[in-house]
């Protein structure tokens, strides 16, 4: 697995010879004898036009293998509290197909119909309503991850202890989530109505989320374990009816910059390949939050603290137990050792 390089920063010298002048005394022309310091081109006023490295935090890249490499499982509950998470979230999709009209049923064996004449008859989405659910999924799928990461660093100030590398995993995928709501963004901006909707849906599972969180982080964890699966399952349709020619508005549809920036795509990549991509994405969340819900969240190490897998093992595998996690804290601790010690 190929990782994105974590930020770095501007040198100097290529700050100051791409940065913008942001004040009208900065335009060429346009000084005085007066000027001060804070207002030249070169000084602390000016913002960079071009940005070197990483700007985000760190998440993986993907090769073409580890793209095709995702499948759609299911973790089987073994305890009441995965039971409900399971329950709630089978609730709360049901409730949501409802209300945005999905069924994705099956066409009929024999059907000649044409795109246009299917989507007529609710056998497919077009691209209008596929987006929809996709802006508003990735609306909400950003939540969880930075109600963890937000308890968990207060749990970390308030106890004077260290958090054993859970607030960071938490927060890249709390911002994996936001990135691909900015990504669908760019394809088509959301009415005032869509906007009112994800402003009260976000208010109400944000405090939800944030009250469950403290009574029980592992079947919160579950919940999104469980969620992240329903996810993979959404993308890997939409793939599949992508590639089938089922919504023939996105077939040639150039990648969005943001995404070809983000998962380091190439420069004629399709949206496609974004799909790909997203759903590689799930199936980390997926695999990390079930993974998360095995272990004692107040003692155990994040075994995803130093590196993940790859999707060989994140695509086909639903978590790991807690003993596997304890053993992969183990090899990434040695991997580290092994590094230091050749480097001296």
């Amino acid at each position: 697995m190929n990782t994105g390089a974590r930020s770095d920063n501007l040198t100097a010298k290529s700050a100051k010879a791409d940065a913008t002048p942001t004040h009208k005394q900065d335009l060429p022309g346009s000084s005085s004898p007066g000027t001060s310091r804070l207002t030249k081109p070169d000084a602390v006023s000016t913002v960079p036009t071009m940005v070197r490295g990483d700007w985000v935090l760190f998440h993986p890249v993907y090769t073409q293998e580890e793209l095709k490499a995702v499948e759609v499982l299911h973790h089987d509950g073994k305890s009441l509290s995965d039971r409900v998470a399971r329950g709630m979230v089978k609730l709360a999709r049901g409730i949501f197909d409802l209300a945005s009209g999905y069924k994705h049923a099956k066409a009929p064996p024999n059907d000649k119909m044409t795109v246009a004449e299917l989507r007529k008859a609710g056998y497919l989405l077009d691209d209008r309503a596929w987006l929809n659910r996709i802006l508003f999924l990735e609306s909400i799928a950003g939540v969880p991850g930075m109600v963890a990461a937000t308890l968990r660093h207060l749990t970390s100030l308030r106890l004077m202890r260290r958090d054993s590398g859970w607030i960071h995993t938490c927060l890249e995928e709390a911002e994996n989530e936001r990135m691909h709501l900015m990504t669908f963004m760019s394809l088509r901006k959301p009415s005032l109505f869509f906007r009112a909707m994800v402003l009260g849906a976000q208010g109400v599972f944000y405090n939800l989320f944030f009250i469950s969180y403290m009574i029980s982080p592992r079947t919160c964890h579950r919940f999104v374990g469980h969620l992240e699966e329903e996810a993979v399952l959404t993308y890997t349709r939409c793939i599949a009816d992508l590639e089938a020619g089922r919504i023939p508005e996105w077939t040639d549809a150039p990648a969005p910059e943001i995404a070809i920036d983000y998962w380091r795509l190439p420069p004629n990549a399709k949206l496609l390949d974004v799909m790909y991509a997203v759903r590689s994405d799930e199936s980390t969340h997926r695999f990390v939050n079930h993974s998360l819900a095995n272990l004692d969240p107040s003692t155990d190490v994040n075994p995803f603290a130093l590196r993940e897998p790859d999707m060989h093992i994140k695509g086909k595998k639903i978590a790991f137990e807690r003993d596997e996690a304890e053993q992969y804290v183990k090899e990434s601790h040695e991997l580290m050792q092994n590094k230091r010690n050749q480097a001296q």
